[in-house]
């Protein structure tokens, strides 16, 4: 008999076909052997089934190609780039490997599920070096930042110009560093990212230019307008007055008119017309009659026209039409000081003193001699006023009429602009002395010249010698300036305070020798010698043929060394 075999279950048989299935499927997961799942792509490059080595190199050598190289963005309405590298922004490999690589371990269902799985596509990580990033931002931002532009009216040659105001645009970086990470992650071709910003309105608006061009800016350029000042009539063009004419905003922004008065009264347009008006009131011209005095001419009053009211005078006139643009302009009219009426009552009524100072005559002295005279004729120094030399004449410059001469520095002759005054400053000197007023300030030469009589001289030098007196006679002086090719004479007119006024010149002391000294400068000026000394001159105040007072004026002159030049 043969043995019997045992029956197996069908269950039991299916069993132990699955047990084997499921080990051979076990087998199978473990020995694939790959850390990314099939079918796993980044940016279109396929990793699937890679270990994470070889998904890593793969990674490198193509990802880098699906990167954009540049990211268009927008600041406010202006357009630029940005290059990801520049800006720190890079794809972390690792990262993404780690990423794409599976989480599961070395268990049955896990590596029986790997050999069933599908990657898909897995976003890329992005690493992003925020210090580069704003620092590429902040380059950025100088060229596409664009400032707040404020609405605005200008005039150019008669016409109106319209600035249309513009919306400031400023990148702002540390929010702009976000949206450009998103931008490199979404890499789109073409794309363009706006990138954050802070916004500043203009303070002057579109609406605010219209209405300023409406109500005032094209009125004021529609017509000349005229003006009427000092009974003188002329007209401004509008060219002219746009020149001078602006458009400015106050602090709510809106914009209000402003008229350049000192420019518009300086140009041709205007000073021509106005330059007939006597600006400035004139006394009235003296004479002696005998030692009395007599008025030759009456005083006449000045018409200043101010800038304010020019401006006052146009600005209403800009905004009407017709016979309505014509205008006055109101005049500031300042009185003489002397009149033919208050000639009398303010002492001006005798001869007090009167000085001649000859020289020999040459073109500078003539020129500068006689400018000085022409300034310093007519001065009026009412009671306890102070009367400059320097202030009267002005700086003797070219400009102001002098020219080169020859004149004292450094105790020898030289050539300087202005020479040649000093006779004048002497001859005012000695009219003072005679007048028997105060003095305030004088100098006399560094050494002593024959023409001038000793101790009763004096020179002046811009900006360093004045010659002042004061006027103490209780009554109002006028000083009279003459000069002819080879004089100059001072005359004061007032009311005399003392009968007479004499001089007595003491002997001369201290008396030293001159030297020889030879100059190779190239302006230098042949010098005779002279010897220097001390002298005192006293001024004696007379009444009814009695002395009052004395008062010493003392003198050192240096020694006038003989220059050679060479």
């Amino acid at each position: 008999m043969r043995p019997r075999i045992p029956s197996v279950p069908p269950l039991a048989l299916a069993g132990g076909a699955l047990t084997v299935g499921v080990g051979g499927l076990y087998l199978a997961g473990l020995l694939a052997g790959g850390d990314i799942d099939p079918g796993t792509t980044v940016r279109g490059v396929d990793i699937g089934g890679l270990t994470r080595t070889e998904a890593t190199r793969k990674l490198e050598e193509r990802l880098g190609e699906a990167a954009p190289r540049e990211l268009a963005v927008t600041v406010g309405d202006r357009r630029g780039t940005v290059a990801p590298q520049r800006a720190g922004i890079t794809f972390d490999i690792e990262e993404t490997v780690d990423r794409a690589a599976r989480t599961g371990g070395a268990d049955p269902f896990s590596a029986i599920g790997g050999l069933f799985a599908s990657g898909g596509a897995v976003e890329p990580v992005v690493r992003v070096d925020e210090d580069k990033a704003r620092s590429a931002l902040g380059k950025l931002a100088k060229t596409l930042d664009q400032k707040v532009r404020d609405g605005a009216v200008a005039f150019a040659g008669g016409q109106v110009r319209q600035v249309a105001p513009r919306n400031g645009h400023a990148l702002d970086v540390d929010a702009a560093v976000g949206p450009l990470r998103g931008a490199f992650v979404r890499g789109e071709a073409g794309s363009v990212t706006d990138l954050p910003t802070r916004e500043t309105k203009p303070k002057v608006t579109a609406e605010e230019v219209r209405r300023a061009v409406r109500e005032f800016a094209q009125p004021a350029m529609s017509a000349p307008v005229t003006l009427i000042a000092g009974g003188k009539r002329f007209t401004i063009d509008q060219a002219v007055l746009g020149a001078h004419l602006t458009m400015r905003p106050d602090s709510a922004g809106s914009l209000t008119p402003h008229l350049d008065a000192k420019g518009l009264r300086a140009a041709p347009a205007v000073a021509q017309p106005l330059a007939g008006l006597p600006a400035t009131a004139e006394n009235a011209t003296l004479r002696l009659d005998g030692d009395k005095v007599a008025v030759a001419e009456d005083g006449r009053p000045g018409q200043e026209v101010t800038d304010e009211a020019l401006s006052r005078a146009v600005l209403p006139l800009l905004t009407k039409s017709g016979t309505a643009r014509t205008g006055e302009v109101a005049t500031r009219v300042t009185q003489p000081q002397v009149t033919r009426a208050n000639a009398a009552r303010l002492g001006l009524t005798e001869k007090l003193s009167s000085f001649t100072v000859n020289f020999e005559p040459a073109p500078y002295r003539t020129t500068n001699i006689g400018r000085a005279a022409e300034l310093i004729n007519g001065s009026v120094v009412m009671p306890d006023e102070t009367w400059s030399f320097n202030r009267t004449v002005g700086e003797r410059t070219e400009a102001n009429g002098f020219v080169e001469g020859v004149m004292i520095l450094d105790d020898q002759f030289t050539k300087a602009p202005g020479g040649g005054v000093s006779a004048v400053a002497t001859t005012v000197f000695n009219a003072m002395f005679f007048a028997g007023v105060k003095p305030v300030e004088y100098g006399a030469h560094s050494f002593y010249i024959e023409r001038y009589p000793e101790g009763r001289e004096a020179t002046v030098a811009w900006g360093s010698l004045d010659l002042r007196f004061a006027n103490d006679s209780g009554s109002a002086l006028y000083i009279q300036a003459e000069s002819t090719d080879t004089s100059v004479t001072i005359t004061f007119l007032g009311t005399k305070k003392y009968d007479e006024i004499e001089s007595v010149t003491g002997p001369r002391t201290n008396v030293k020798q001159p030297e020889d000294k030879v100059s190779t400068d190239k302006e230098c000026v042949p010098q005779t010698p002279l010897e220097g000394f001390d002298v005192t001159v006293e001024r004696v105040f007379l009444d009814d043929g009695k002395e009052v007072k004395r008062e010493p004026f003392r003198t050192h002159y240096t020694p006038r060394d003989e220059i050679t030049c060479e």
